[in-house]
C-alpha cells in the first residue's frame, strides 16, 4: 500500500528553533502529504507570522496543554486519505525543536516498509548544538517500572546502529501508524509530560505490535520532553514529574488482585523514599516524591488508562520481558554515575565556599531584589536617556558600522576611528538584536546582582572561611562608585565594574593554560574600552603579573594584545592631534561631573554629595561640619579590616591588594584633575568612579582578607562593616524616589515624533539643535535621522581643540539664526542638509531664558522657518527650502572600515577560540590551604602545552 504521512508538529514558545524546523521539513527528500501545526498558547510570537493553505493548517490550543493531546488534536484534524486505492497512513509527531535530517522521513518509511510488524518508529534524537552527540536512542524500564534511557549523552560513533528493536522510543520524531494511534487512543492523559511516549509503546507491544528505532533517521532536540514549552524546569518539578509518571504506570500495569497493595503502599513507601533522601543529602527530593505520590494516590486517572490497556491488551508481559533493562544493567548504571560524581570530587580544586550551599546565591538574589527595588521606574522600559545614556541605534547593522576606522555621521561629519567603547555596544547590542536599546536597560537592572556574583568568586580565590565572600559580594554590590555610576548613566563605568572581578580571578589564573590567559584578554579588553581611564593601572597591573609569574610569561604577555588593536587608531589620532590625554577620555553622551574632594574620593564617593546625605540633609545646621565627620566613621570598619589584614599570616597577598587600591585612589584624584571633554560652552573631569571601582575592589579583597584571619569576632566585624557601608549609601539607591537620578527610562525616541516620521523616508534628515547655555551663550549640534545614538558618540568629537571649518560654519548659522541679522542662512541649511531647527528649553536660569526667548523671536519671524510647536524636546520648526544629501565618506574610508573589522574579528575571535578549554586536566588532591601560599608547581602536567 502507498504509505500517507501527516507531520504534525507542536509548537510552544519555540521562537528559537521553529523556523529551523519548518525548513528542514521543506528541505525532506520525501515530503508528507500533509502538515498540521498545533500551537499551544505561544505568547512570543514564534507562530504569529504563519500562514498555511493547502495541505498544511495551523492550529491554536490554550497554554498548559500537554504534548499528547495537541497530537490528538492534529490527528483529529488532519484530512483522511480519499483515495480509490488501499492507503497506509502515519503521523510523524514532531515539537518545535525537532529539525529533521533531510533524509529522516524516508529512512523512517523504509525501516516500516520491510518490516510490516513494526508500527512506532523512532529516529536518533540528536543534540541541537553538537550533531554528533546522541541525546536519545530508545527508551526502556525496569521491572519496577522506572524510565531509562538506553542511550544518553554519547558521541555518535555508530557504537548502536545494530540494534533496532526496543521497547520505545521518544515521543520527538516518533512515525506511528494512525490506525494503531486511533485505536490505543493516543498518549495517555494521566502522562502529560514525561513517559507518555514510553507508555503508548508499551501497549503497542502488548497490542501484538513492534517498536523499533531507525539509526539513519535523525532529528535534533533541544532537551528532554519536560522541558519542552517551558522556560525552565526546577530539579523539584523534574524529580516529581519522573516519579508520577513512574508511580502512574505502576498502578496501570499492576494486577488488578495488587492493585489494592500498590495503593496502600504508596504513601507509606513515599515516606520511606522521602527519609531516604535526607539520608543521602538530596532535600530537594523530599517534597516532590511526597507530592507525586499523593497525586497518584488521590489523583484519579489510573482507571482510565488501566480500562484502556485492558481493552488493547492482545499479549502477556511476558511479550516485553526481554525488551525490559536488567538489574545488573541497572547495577551497571548506577556504579558508573557513582564514580563519575567522584571523579568530579577527587577532580576538583581546593575545597571552598560552595556557591549554591554557603550563601552566595542569596546575596546575588538580595542584590538582584535591591536592583529591583532601587530601579524600579527602569523595568520594563525599552531604552534610557539622560546623564551619559542615549538609546542605541535601532539595527545591529547601524551599530556595527559605528565600530572602527571610517565614517561618522555624528554633528557635519567626519572620518576617524570610533571608540572602542563602540564595540562593546555594539556586541551588547547584538545580543538583544530586536531591541539593541533594550541591552543597556538590562545591564542597569542587572548590574547590582553581577556585582555580587563576580565579587563572590573574587574573594572565594583568596580566603578560606565559608561565609566571608558573603561579605565582600555584599560590600562590592553596594559600592558608592556603581550606584553613581548607575544612576548618572555612565554606562562604561558600570559594565567596568562588574568586569573587574572576573578580570581579577583571570589574571590569577592565567598562568596554568591559555584558556585562562585568553579570557583574560577579552576581560582586559572589556573593561579598557568602557573605562579608558583604567589603562594605566590596568598595564601596571599587568606587569607585575608579568615580573611575578615570569615562568609562565608567555601566556600572561598575551593579555594586552587585543585591546591593543582596539585602542590603536584612536591613540594614533589623538597623538596627532596633539591630545593624548583625550585618549582616557569617557565614552557616551559627555555629561559635566563635578569634583569631589580627596576625602571623598578615599571613603569611595565618586561625587561631591556624600552618596546623596548632602541633598536629603539640605535642612539641617551645621550638615556641612558633621556629614564629612560621620561618613568617615562609618567607613572606618572598612579600612581597619583591610589594614589589620597585613597583621596576619597572609600579609603579602593584602599587602598587594592595598597597592593596587592606592593605584585605584591615584586615578580617581587624577581624574579629577584632567578636563579634556567639552560640555556646552565648558569642559569636565573624567569620571572617577572607574578608578573607584578599582580602590573598592582592592580594598574589599583586603577586608576579607582581614576578617577571613580574625578570631572568633570576624563575623560581628564583618555584618558591622557591611551595615556602616549599607548606611553610607543608602540615599544614593533612593535616588529615583528623591528625584536625584540623571538617567530616565524613554521610548527611544530622541527628537520629536515630527522629525522621526520625516526621518522614515530620509535618514539622513538634519536637525540643528540648540540649547541655551547659563551662561548666556548657546551650544549647537547638529543631529541626522531620529537623532543621535549612544553607539555613535566619539570622543575624537567631544575632545576637539578646535572647530573644523564646517563646524565653525555650523556655529555661524545657529548664532545668526538665534539672533535678527541680515544672514542669508539658505546656503549653509542647503549644504549641511538641515531641515528642521528644535530649540531646547531653557530651564530656570534667566541669562539662559533670555537667550531662548530671544531665539524664539528671531527664528519664529524668519520666513524661511515654519513652527511646528512645543514638543517633549523643545519648540521645533521646520525649514522649506530644498537641502543637499549628506556625504557617507569616501570609498578609501568604506574600505579601511571593513578591512579594520575584519583585524578585529580575527583578533578577537583567536582569543575567543583560546579562551574555550578543548581538554579537560585532572587535578592532584590539594589541601584547604589556598594557592598563594602552596608550593610552586613546575612538574604540573598541562595538556595545552
Amino acid at each position: 500500500m502507498q504509505p500517507r504521512v501527516t507531520a504534525i508538529l507542536v509548537a510552544a514558545n519555540g521562537a528559537a528553533h521553529l523556523d529551523r524546523t519548518l525548513d528542514a521539513l521543506a528541505a525532506q527528500t520525501r515530503h508528507p502529504e500533509n502538515l498540521v501545526v498545533v500551537d499551544v498558547g505561544s505568547t512570543d510570537g514564534s507562530t504569529a507570522g504563519l500562514s498555511f493553505g493547502g495541505s498544511a493548517e495551523l492550529l491554536r490550543l490554550p497554554a498548559g496543554r500537554p504534548f499528547g493531546e495537541a497530537v490528538a488534536r492534529g490527528e483529529r484534524e488532519a484530512p483522511p486519505a480519499v483515495v480509490d486505492e488501499p492507503v497506509d497512513e502515519w503521523l510523524w509527531l514532531l515539537g518545535h525543536d525537532n529539525a529533521p535530517s533531510p533524509t529522516a522521513l524516508a529512512d523512517l518509511l523504509s525501516a516500516v516498509e520491510i518490516a510490516p510488524s513494526v508500527v512506532v518508529a523512532g529516529p536518533k534524537l540528536v543534540s541541537d548544538d553538537d550533531p554528533s552527540l546522541i541525546r536519545a536512542f530508545g527508551e526502556s524500564m525496569t521491572r519496577f517500572g522506572r524510565s531509562i534511557g538506553l542511550v544518553q549523552d554519547e558521541l555518535d560513533q555508530g557504537q548502536h546502529d545494530r540494534h533496532t528493536d526496543v521497547l520505545a522510543v521518544a515521543a520527538g520524531g516518533m512515525l506511528v501508524r494512525r490506525s494503531v494511534w486511533t485505536e490505543l487512543s493516543g498518549f495517555d492523559p494521566a502522562l502529560p509530560d514525561v513517559d507518555a511516549a514510553l507508555d503508548f509503546c508499551v501497549r503497542v507491544r502488548l497490542a501484538g505490535h513492534r517498536v523499533a528505532v531507525v539509526p539513519g533517521a535523525k532529528v535534533t532536540t533541544a532537551g528532554p520532553i519536560e522541558e519542552f514549552g517551558r522556560k525552565r524546569v526546577s530539579e523539584a518539578r523534574r524529580v516529581r514529574m519522573h516519579r508520577q509518571a513512574q508511580l502512574h504506570r505502576r498502578m496501570t500495569y499492576a494486577p488488578g488482585g495488587l492493585l489494592w497493595l500498590h495503593w496502600l503502599t504508596l504513601v507509606p513507601f513515599a515516606v520511606g523514599r522521602a527519609i531516604g533522601h535526607l539520608v543521602a543529602k538530596h532535600p530537594a527530593a523530599v517534597v516532590p516524591e511526597l507530592a507525586a505520590a499523593f497525586a497518584v494516590a488521590f489523583g484519579g486517572g489510573t482507571g482510565r488508562a488501566r480500562r484502556n490497556l485492558a481493552r488493547t491488551k492482545k499479549l502477556g508481559w511476558a511479550a516485553v520481558e526481554p525488551l525490559r533493562v536488567s538489574w545488573r544493567r541497572v547495577h551497571e548504571h548506577r556504579t558508573t554515575s557513582r564514580d563519575v560524581e567522584l571523579a568530579r570530587v577527587e577532580d576538583a580544586p581546593i575545597a571552598r565556599a560552595s556557591f549554591l550551599g554557603d550563601g552566595g546565591i542569596w546575596v546575588v538574589l538580595a542584590a538582584a531584589v535591591l536592583s529591583v527595588v532601587t530601579l524600579y521606574p527602569l523595568l520594563g522600559s525599552p531604552a534610557l536617556t539622560g546623564g551619559g545614556l542615549l538609546p542605541l541605534s535601532t539595527t545591529v547593522g547601524q551599530l556595527w558600522q559605528n565600530v572602527g576606522y571610517g565614517w561618522h555621521s555624528l554633528g557635519t561629519g567626519f572620518t576617524g576611528p570610533s571608540d572602542p567603547f563602540a564595540a562593546v555596544l555594539a556586541v551588547l547590542g547584538s545580543i538583544v538584536f530586536w531591541s539593541p536599546s533594550t541591552s543597556v536597560v538590562l545591564v542597569m537592572l542587572v548590574a547590582f546582582p553581577l556585582s555580587a556574583l563576580g565579587a563572590w568568586f573574587a574573594v572565594r580565590k583568596v580566603t578560606t572561611r565559608k561565609w566571608v565572600p558573603v561579605i565582600g559580594a555584599a560590600l562590592y554590590a553596594i559600592a558608592p562608585a556603581l550606584v553613581g555610576a548607575v544612576t548618572t548613566g555612565h554606562l562604561g563605568a558600570v559594565i567596568a565594574h562588574l568586569v573587574l572581578p572576573w578580570l581579577f580571578v583571570a589574571v590569577l589564573e592565567a598562568h596554568r593554560s591559555w584558556a585562562w590567559a585568553s579570557g583574560a584578554s577579552l576581560l582586559f579588553a572589556v573593561v579598557a574600552a568602557s573605562a579608558p581611564s583604567l589603562l594605566p593601572v590596568l598595564l601596571i597591573g599587568w606587569l607585575v603579573a608579568l615580573v611575578v609569574g615570569w615562568r609562565r610569561a608567555h601566556r600572561r604577555a598575551f593579555i594586552p594584545v587585543p585591546t591593543a588593536v582596539l585602542f590603536l587608531p584612536l591613540v594614533l589620532a589623538q597623538v596627532a592631534r596633539g591630545n593624548v590625554l583625550a585618549v582616557f577620555a569617557d565614552p557616551g553622551v559627555p555629561s559635566a561631573t563635578r569634583a569631589p574632594s580627596a576625602l571623598q574620593l578615599a571613603i569611595g564617593q565618586p561625587l561631591p554629595d556624600w552618596s546623596g546625605w548632602l541633598p536629603a540633609t539640605s535642612g539641617l545646621a551645621a550638615v556641612g561640619t558633621w556629614l564629612p565627620i560621620v561618613m568617615a566613621v562609618l567607613a572606618v570598619p572598612i579600612a581597619a579590616a583591610a589594614i589589620g589584614a597585613m597583621l596576619g599570616h597572609r600579609w603579602a597577598v593584602a599587602g598587594s591588594a592595598l597597592v593596587v587600591a592606592l593605584l585605584g585612589f591615584g586615578t580617581a584624584f587624577a581624574a579629577t584633575h584632567v578636563t579634556v571633554t567639552g560640555v556646552g560652552s565648558t569642559t569636565t573631569i573624567v569620571w572617577p568612579g572607574s578608578g573607584l571601582s578599582v580602590y573598592w575592589l582592592a580594598i574589599v579583597v583586603a577586608a576579607c582578607i582581614g576578617i577571613d584571619v580574625l578570631p572568633k569576632a570576624a563575623p560581628v566585624t564583618g555584618l558591622v562593616a557591611t551595615v556602616l557601608a549599607g548606611v553610607a549609601v543608602a540615599p544614593a539607591f533612593a535616588a529615583f524616589y528623591l528625584g536625584n537620578a540623571a538617567i530616565q527610562p524613554t521610548t527611544g525616541r530622541v527628537l520629536s515624533a515630527y522629525v522621526n516620521a520625516e526621518a522614515q523616508a530620509n535618514p539622513d534628515v538634519g536637525t540643528l539643535v540648540v540649547v541655551p547655555q547659563d551662561d548666556g551663550s548657546l551650544a549647537v549640534a547638529l543631529e541626522r535621522g531620529q537623532g543621535a545614538t549612544l553607539d555613535d558618540q566619539s570622543t575624537l568629537d567631544a575632545t576637539a581643540l578646535r572647530l573644523s571649518e564646517s563646524g565653525a560654519r555650523l556655529a555661524t548659522l545657529a548664532g545668526n539664526l538665534a539672533s535678527r541679522s541680515g544672514y542669508d542662512p539658505r546656503p549653509a541649511l542647503q549644504e549641511l542638509g538641515i531641515s528642521f531647527v528644535l530649540l531646547d528649553d531653557a530651564g530656570d536660569d534667566p541669562e539662559a531664558q533670555s537667550v531662548h526667548d530671544r531665539a524664539a523671536g528671531a527664528i519664529g519671524q524668519n520666513a524661511l522657518f515654519t513652527s511646528i510647536g512645543e514638543t517633549t524636546n523643545g519648540q521645533l520648526f521646520h525649514y522649506e527650502g530644498d537641502v543637499d544629501r549628506t556625504t557617507t565618506g569616501s570609498a578609501a574610508a568604506r574600505a579601511t572600515h571593513v578591512l579594520y573589522l575584519v583585524v578585529l574579528g580575527v583578533v578577537f575571535g583567536a582569543a575567543a577560540l583560546l579562551a574555550v578549554p578543548t581538554a579537560p586536566r585532572r587535578r592532584r588532591a590539594t589541601s584547604n590551604v589556598i594557592e598563594a601560599e602552596e608550593p610552586a608547581t613546575t612538574f604540573d602536567e598541562e595538556r595545552d602545552e
